[in-house]
């Protein structure tokens, strides 16, 4: 009975198979530290609101400032918009 206890075990390829599959699933896990890049702007409450230019370039401009500017045309016509892109009709 003492033989039995002392019995080395031996790792054949099937016990070796199920650790290196379980090894792959380390990263998953999250053990990783998170990032500290985050930045705390007093800007980051605000939302912002995708416009495009003239020149056709796209800005991010804040709500806060949309809402106090002023409309000076609502609704316009698509030959318009397209002389103000300064596009030949």
């Amino acid at each position: 009975m003492a033989n039995n206890s002392k019995k080395k075990k031996i790792i054949s390829r099937r016990g070796i198979l199920p650790i290196l599959g379980g090894s792959l699933l380390i990263p998953f896990l999250g053990f990783g530290k998170p990032d500290k890049k985050e930045v705390k702007n007093s800007d980051s409450d605000d939302e912002y609101q995708t416009m495009l230019k003239p020149d056709g370039t796209i800005v991010k401009v804040k709500m806060s400032a949309l809402n106090k500017s002023n409309i000076v045309k609502e609704n316009i016509s698509n030959s318009s918009f397209l002389t103000w892109l300064g596009k030949k009709i």
